[in-house]
């Protein structure tokens, strides 16, 4: 049995299957996931996980080359954009708009739905 780290196994899996540059998308509660994708649903009571939660167990155990958040997070939600750059020192933080990212998160490996109440809080994780 696993005794650290990521116990998810779904989450496990989709991080195991990624290759460099392929990207998951980790989204709030109100996300609306693409039928097409594999998705992984983390949420339990709203607000618990965040995606800041999931980020910093996918950093723990995965090369993360980028982050992509929106311009809308960076308008709304200065405050998680500090908490990421504080969670990844010199990784980059790429901007697109929010549909954007809608439209990116259809091409990635999967998504993972947290319980994120955070405006905007949607990112895509890079792989290193």
């Amino acid at each position: 049995m696993k005794k650290s780290g990521i116990l998810n196994p779904a989450l496990m899996h989709l991080l195991t299957s990624m290759g460099h540059t392929d990207y998951i998308t980790v989204c709030d509660q109100g996300f609306p996931v693409p039928q097409e994708q594999t998705r992984v649903d983390l949420a339990l009571v709203s607000g618990i996980p965040t995606v800041l939660d999931v980020l910093c167990a996918i950093a723990g155990e995965f090369i993360i080359d980028r982050v992509v958040i929106t311009q809308e997070m960076r308008e709304v939600s200065p405050g998680r954009v500090r908490e990421i750059e504080a969670l990844l020192p010199g990784i980059l933080l790429e901007t697109v708009s929010h549909l954007e990212l809608k439209s990116l998160s259809r091409s990635g490996k999967g998504v993972v739905r947290t319980a994120d109440t955070c405006p905007y809080a949607n990112i895509l994780v890079v792989s290193g």
